[in-house]
């Protein structure tokens, strides 16, 4: 059954993460993310959820990813056997509180 709450790791430019509750629904995630969604998968079930169009649209660069760099603010999320979003577990908040701590200064 999907939540129509989820507790995210919301992740916004130059600021440091912060957790954050959120609609369930596909009008509510794009509301985060300012537009079209798109995920990116961790091994652990949990997803980045972030603009599909942040770099066209000239969002600011947020954080760096691999080797690719987001744009625009994002969340983090569980995801259930389903493929639905759910909420982060303490654990987890404090696993991706960890990874994107550092807000870098991107340049040129």
């Amino acid at each position: 059954m999907k939540d129509k709450m989820i507790t995210v790791l919301k992740v916004e430019p130059g600021l440091p993460p912060a957790v954050k509750q959120i609609g369930n629904a596909l009008d509510s995630l794009q509301a985060e993310v300012g537009g079209l969604i798109e995920y990116i998968s961790f091994p652990n079930g949990c997803v980045v959820v972030c603009n599909e169009e942040g770099k066209l649209n000239g969002m600011p660069p947020n954080r760096r990813l691999g080797m690719d760099i987001i744009c625009g603010p994002f969340f983090v999320c569980d995801t259930t056997r389903s493929g639905d979003f759910s909420s982060l577990s303490k654990s987890k908040i404090a696993e991706y509180s960890r990874l994107f701590s550092e807000v870098p200064v991107f340049s040129g």
